[in-house]
């Protein structure tokens, strides 16, 4: 008789723990082998092995005369797992027939010399505001991506022009009072004047009656009082905002930045959990057991979830525009680009982290970990207002990418030429999940 399978001093485990130990056995064509043991006896393990899923330690496993693990090989053999099947409607042996054909200081001014717009200087050197001073009329513009700056400008003008008016009317008060001592200075040397007069008129004419003056009478030049001049100049402010309004609140500034997260978050999740539910079912197992490549795979996942998170950030999108009727400075298809490269670096990393569950509620424990943190340094808590030693730790985050992106156009109107350079470090991210999601394929097959 043929010899089908052959196993020799076979040692097989994970890690430093040892499963299976010293085993040989022998199957020619025909013969029909049951393994029977307690649950963790190293059944599966054995059967992985020898389906070429597993990497012998020791030993050697060999099939129609070919040592495993042969990825062509899995095209000749089948393997059904305990679990039920993919289509229920079909026998063992057509699922096995279907999967084995399968293969595939708050505030800095900078002097601006030009004549262009306020809009124009705003957006080249990415100011926070524009004043323009033309006779007594003031203009401020301005940028109110973030409304706290915004507050922060208007209170300073605010305080500006109180405190002139506040050192005018000290100068007034101050000249005035030089204008007073100056009087009584010339009063008091005009009275100096007549009395010396008045002595040489009575020493002159003896028998004149006391307090009668004759001959010309002398007057001592009093100082003119004048008015104090003071700047009585009245400006006027003028406010423009080129993103929302003078009632625009912090959740204007909060909303492109949600836009991006709720896309990210339930992306991550429900692909997680999706490709979880394949492997605890049994479907991915099933997969493994055929031909197709890891990357075969993984791109088969990535195109059928990714599908699924395409509609469901056009919905999340449409819905914070349509409904909440946000206002965009930028291109609605730079939006639509960011959020579409976001869900996907979720998809990668969904499925990524859901290799180290083993249920849907581990699942849902890597949240807190890998989700919540990337929160706090997507600029909701702006990360210059951070310690210094925080600040470099958001640039490992998609989501300080995604969420920068996002405000930069929906708040500053950004081109695509200007975030090029997020847009191509969440092609990164996801590139790099990507391979780590090939990398781990190994755990379940090694070829």
């Amino acid at each position: 008789m043929t010899e089908t399978i052959k196993v020799t001093d076979l040692q097989q485990g994970y890690g430093k723990t040892i499963v299976l130990k010293n085993i040989n056995l022998k199957v020619n064509s025909g013969e029909i082998l049951g393994l029977i043991g307690p649950s963790g006896a190293g059944k599966t393990t054995l059967v992985s092995t020898i389906m070429g899923m597993l990497k012998p330690k020791h030993g050697s496993v060999t099939v129609l005369g070919k040592t495993m693990p042969n990825r062509e090989l899995l095209a000749k053999i089948g393997f059904m797992a305990q679990n039920d099947a993919l289509y229920t409607t079909l026998t063992a042996r057509e699922n096995l027939t279907f999967f084995g054909a399968m293969k595939n200081d708050h505030m800095k001014f900078h002097k601006v010399s030009n004549d262009d717009k306020a809009k124009t200087v705003i957006r080249e050197h990415n100011y926070d505001g524009y004043l323009k001073q033309d006779g007594d009329k003031l203009t401020l513009t301005l940028a109110n991506s973030d409304q706290s700056k915004s507050t922060i400008i208007k209170q300073s003008l605010t305080g500006a022009e109180a405190k002139l008016k506040g050192e005018a009317a000290g100068m007034a008060i101050k000249t005035q009072s030089k204008a007073i001592k100056a009087q009584a200075t010339a009063l008091k040397a005009q009275a100096a004047v007549i009395e010396k007069l008045q002595k040489t008129m009575a020493a002159a004419n003896p028998s004149a009656k006391s307090g009668a003056a004759t001959g010309s009478t002398a007057m001592a030049k009093m100082p003119e009082m004048k008015a104090p001049k003071t700047n009585n100049t009245n400006y006027t402010v003028k406010t423009h905002y080129l993103y929302g309004s003078s009632n625009s609140t912090f959740f204007d500034t909060l909303l492109p930045i949600m836009i991006g997260f709720v896309v990210f978050f339930f992306v991550f999740l429900i692909s997680g959990i999706a490709l979880l539910r394949e492997r605890t079912t049994g479907t991915l197992y099933r997969l493994l057991a055929t031909p197709i490549k890891r990357g075969e795979i993984i791109t088969g996942y990535l195109t059928g979830y990714g599908i699924f998170a395409l509609v469901q950030t056009t919905l999340i999108v449409g819905y914070s525009f349509f409904v909440f009727k946000i206002q965009i400075l930028g291109s609605i298809w730079n939006v639509f680009l960011i959020n579409i490269l976001l869900a996907f670096v979720a998809l990668a990393l969904g499925l990524f982290i859901s290799t180290f569950a083993a249920s849907e509620f581990q699942m849902v424990q890597f949240i807190p970990i890998v989700v919540i943190p990337q929160v706090f340094f997507s600029g909701i808590i702006p990360i210059s207002s951070m310690a210094g030693w925080l600040q470099p730790i958001a640039k490992i985050f998609p989501l300080y990418y995604g969420a920068g992106a996002m405000s930069n156009v929906i708040e500053k109107g950004y081109t695509i030429g200007q975030i090029a350079p997020d847009l191509l470090a969440l092609v990164i991210f996801a590139a790099i999940f990507l391979i780590l999601n090939l990398t781990f394929m190994r755990r379940y097959r090694q070829v």
